[in-house]
């Protein structure tokens, strides 16, 4: 059965009250459409801190174009000048899918999680270098590292301090070189622009050390020579203030599986030892 149509002009009304009301959707639609498409940017949700598009430029805010490096490859990111290191790394991990910590990010030194870009005075066209491994190569290598380090805290219990043994003391009574750089205790700084140096190593000659983080590498250089060794290499680094001058430490690094493949430096500023282990072996290796 067909449904049977008003009479008269009532069908005209019925008809024409319908167009109207479709006419009157269609129109608030597009009305929100256009608000949508006009909308002032300040209404919009904040865009993240660090991004490749222009939401910061939008508010307002002053952006840098960085290259970020990891495992040569190239990211070209823009960033806000005001997020900190911690906000960088969680954009680094949406990049390169390294958890913000396993990642040893580096400006100069270690980037400080804490610091807005600005205040470590990063440029446009900055280059940040990455180092860090993705979880399974962690638990493939980072198992061998803690017993390592385990095995090494254990012989040092049962032996008297370092600064005591006689492979040590031949070189401590030496006294503190001349040249050696100021020390500032009771204070942690990130690593100097410039070599460490004026240290002594275990046959007295004076070392220097210089961190090349651009090829993730320490260089170990004495008047005869210099060693350019991988970080990834170094197993462990180990450390001990040096009686009765506990500013200053006697530092080693582990470059083979036994403890006669240790290379030691003495008289590191203690000011500079946790930003030497952290920039060695990274600070993932301690959770």
């Amino acid at each position: 059965a067909f449904p049977v149509a008003p009479r008269g002009g009532s069908y005209t009304i019925i008809m024409a009250a319908a167009a109207a009301a479709a006419a009157a959707e269609g129109a608030e639609e597009s009305r929100m459409e256009a608000e949508q498409q006009h909308r002032d940017p300040r209404e919009l949700p904040p865009a993240a801190a660090v991004s490749n598009g222009g939401g910061a430029a939008e508010r307002g805010q002053e952006l840098v174009e960085l290259k970020v490096i990891w495992n040569k490859n190239k990211f070209d990111v823009r960033c806000c000048l005001d997020c900190t290191g911690a906000e960088l790394k969680q954009r680094i991990h949406s990049l390169t899918g390294l958890p913000p910590a396993m990642q040893k990010v580096m400006f100069k030194g270690l980037l400080p999680e804490e610091k807005t870009l600005r205040e470590i005075k990063v440029t446009n066209g900055a280059k940040i270098m990455v180092v860090g491994s993705t979880i399974n190569d962690v638990l493939a290598v980072n198992s061998p590292k803690d017993q390592a380090q385990q095995e090494v805290k254990a012989e040092e219990n049962k032996k008297e301090p370092l600064c005591r043994q006689k492979q040590h003391r031949k070189v401590l009574d030496k006294g503190k070189p001349d040249d050696v750089m100021p020390s500032v205790k009771g204070v942690q700084e990130r690593l100097p622009t410039v070599p460490l140096s004026g240290m002594y190593n275990k046959s007295g000659g004076k070392v220097r050390l210089t961190f090349k983080l651009e090829q993730d590498q320490l260089w170990i250089g004495t008047k005869e020579r210099t060693e350019k060794l991988p970080m990834g290499s170094i197993k462990n680094v180990v450390s001990e203030p040096i009686e009765g001058h506990e500013d200053y430490h006697m530092m080693a690094f582990q470059l083979g599986p036994t403890e006669a493949s240790y290379y030691w430096v003495y008289w590191v500023p203690t000011q500079y030892v946790d930003a030497i282990k952290d920039t060695v072996l990274g600070k993932w290796q301690y959770f």
